[in-house]
């Protein structure tokens, strides 16, 4: 069975508001929507940190979002603006641009796989292929870490949303990401069988199961017994209406973004933090631009984006829940920075961006920088070791945390990465 998390049921943002006045009437002092919003957090999450994972599949351009070159021959049409921090971002970020106070800018990004696959392992794992040993990501290790901190949480603690994530490796499918739709709706999951019926299954179910075990077939029929416990506790649980975002107000949907689906998914994101999921990875394609990079960044990925990551940004600020959730941008690689002949940006892992922030991340900066073309990193470079690192410190997992794979050899968390310097007050 997964852990149990009880939380309160969910509040508008109207009954926030009834709520502040009441509080007024009775101490004498109005509370702001803020106000409120953090109160009823600091009920909900007693030292519960969570992880938010914005995947851009495909490798987005770094270089037109987030480390412009205006004016260099790579650098493109895009022009840079001010925001809240002390950074400059694209002119395509304009929502995001008011909340860089509470983000940072990795600059300095070089990792050493190129290829959609073998990067994709890599950032999601901090490890490269290997053909011995399958690594857990990043999703399944802060699960795995955090799940103490949510002893009554009955819905998954990865949920990975509107695309796969990677797997559980070594740890066991128990910390297998579950996935749904930008929308949470579980595929293939029947959720309206009688109670009796249920029960009946279940039992016929585990008698089957227990008989298989109990021949010491393995640790692999463990683990899909385990599962299969979920699954059912699943089917019962109170704490699926996380996944119902459609319960959400239309103001706050539209204000996520109601095209595209990513939008949605990020509102999804921050309905299963607010329930107790440790870890969320929430998908967002469409990034592998060889042609027409300009055109389709500007007209279809970076408003999708924009408005989707700004609203859960704020949203989790507003609720009190960004102090304790490191909310993390990236894909597999950047682009290059030459710009090519079909008006495109190819693969590049030599030098990019990731932004980080929440979980007591110093926000408002840039770590890192690349040089005047952007082609070379200067200063010291980062890794995706690093990276996961510095997320897992801002979550409170030690580094010194040590697991063991099924053949016996000794893993350390994030493959002994260092912390990112500057992220950290």
């Amino acid at each position: 069975m997964w852990n149990r998390f009880a939380t309160p049921k969910g509040m508008t943002r109207r009954h926030f508001m009834a709520h502040a006045a009441g509080a007024s009437a009775m101490v004498g002092a109005s509370l702001s929507l803020g106000q409120s919003l953090r109160v009823h957090a600091d009920t909900l999450k007693k030292n519960r940190k969570s992880c938010i994972l914005l995947w851009m599949g495909g490798g987005p351009s770094s270089m037109d979002i987030w480390d412009l070159k205006p004016g260099t021959d790579n650098g493109g049409p895009f022009k840079e603006i001010s925001t809240t921090g002390d950074v400059r971002i694209s002119e395509h970020m304009p929502l995001m641009a008011k909340q860089m106070h509470h983000m940072a800018i990795v600059r300095s990004m070089s990792t050493r796989e190129a290829d959609h696959d073998r990067g994709r392992y890599y950032m999601h794992t901090g490890y490269v292929p290997d053909a011995n040993v399958d690594y857990p990501s990043y999703g399944s290790v802060i699960a795995h870490e955090l799940i103490s901190q949510r002893p009554e949480l009955e819905i998954p603690p990865f949920v990975s949303v509107g695309g796969a994530s990677e797997g559980p490796g070594f740890l066991g499918m128990a910390w297998a990401p579950f996935s749904v739709t930008n929308n949470g709706q579980v595929r293939n999951l029947e959720m309206r069988v009688e109670a009796e019926r249920l029960a009946q299954r279940r039992f016929a179910l585990e008698a089957i199961e227990n008989s298989f075990i109990s021949q010491k077939r393995g640790s692999v029929l463990e683990d899909h017994r385990k599962v299969l416990g979920k699954t059912f506790d699943l089917l019962t649980s109170k704490q699926m209406e996380a996944f119902k975002v459609e319960n959400e107000p239309t103001e706050v949907k539209e204000r996520y973004g109601l095209t595209g689906g990513f939008g949605q998914g990020c509102l999804l994101a921050r309905r299963l933090v607010e329930q107790g999921v440790p870890f969320v990875e929430v998908d967002l394609g469409g990034w592998d631009n060889h042609q027409n990079i300009f055109r389709t960044l500007s007209e279809d990925r970076l408003p999708v984006l924009d408005k989707a990551m700004a609203a859960l940004v704020s949203d989790l600020d507003e609720r009190g829940l960004l102090e304790d959730t490191c909310i993390v941008w990236m894909g597999e690689f950047g682009r290059t920075p030459r710009i090519n002949a079909d008006a495109g940006r190819d693969h590049w892992a030599r030098a990019w961006s990731v932004v980080v922030g929440g979980g007591g991340i110093k926000g408002g900066q840039a770590i890192g920088a690349t040089n005047e073309d952007g082609t070379e990193i200067v200063g010291e470079p980062y890794s995706s070791e690093d990276l996961m690192a510095s997320v897992c410190h801002a979550l409170g997992i030690s580094l010194e945390t040590t697991f063991t794979s099924r053949n016996g050899r000794p893993m350390k968390i994030a493959n002994s990465g260092k912390l990112i310097k500057g992220l950290f007050a």
